[in-house]
């Protein structure tokens, strides 16, 4: 991979982040009934900041969990190797609550597509909102991001790599060529 541009530093994310929790605070009426879910592996710090400042916000705390989305995966069947499989971690009931999908960025829709089953195999939630860091584009499904950070327009030649301080030490958001 060949570096290309620094486009998001730790300042740009935690405002993003603050951004999008006003916005799920705003559309969803405050937090009654309200959950996240952080889609692993980069979803999941993602969802507990945004619930830290959801609480900073509303004076209330939401519950947080934790999605694998390996088995729910339309292209398992085409790996090489055994898939690897995390937990799931979600202690708490999702049954008519408004849940809230946290990823690091949207690219094909598929990953949202498998994280969309895989909280059905959870319960009947009253509905699903999907909040990301960064959408890239190139949806190859009808699924839309509710809560977007910041929008970057890739080619399919490029690749965004999202680094966060609780999985890579820092908080960085770069584009790179192939």
């Amino acid at each position: 991979m060949i570096f290309k541009a620094k486009m998001l530093e730790e300042s740009d994310i935690n405002r993003a982040l603050i951004r999008m929790a006003h916005q799920i605070c705003e559309k969803n009426g405050g937090v009654e009934n309200l959950c996240l879910i952080g889609i692993r592996t980069r979803g999941v710090p993602l969802a507990k900041r945004l619930a830290d400042f959801i609480e900073k916000i509303e004076g209330r705390s939401v519950e947080v969990g934790a999605l694998d989305i390996t088995l729910h995966r339309d292209d398992i069947a085409k790996k090489l190797s055994a898939p690897v499989v995390s937990s799931t971690d979600v202690p708490f009931s999702i049954e008519g609550k408004t849940v809230v999908l946290v990823d690091d960025v949207i690219y094909t829709c598929r990953t949202a597509r498998a994280a969309l089953d895989a909280v059905m195999a959870l319960g009947r939630p009253a509905r699903i909102q999907l909040s990301v860091l960064i959408n890239r584009g190139h949806s190859e499904l009808p699924i839309k991001a509710d809560f977007v950070g910041k929008n970057i327009p890739t080619s399919q030649e490029e690749i965004i790599a999202v680094r966060l301080k609780e999985c890579d030490g820092e908080d960085l958001v770069a584009i790179y060529s192939k």
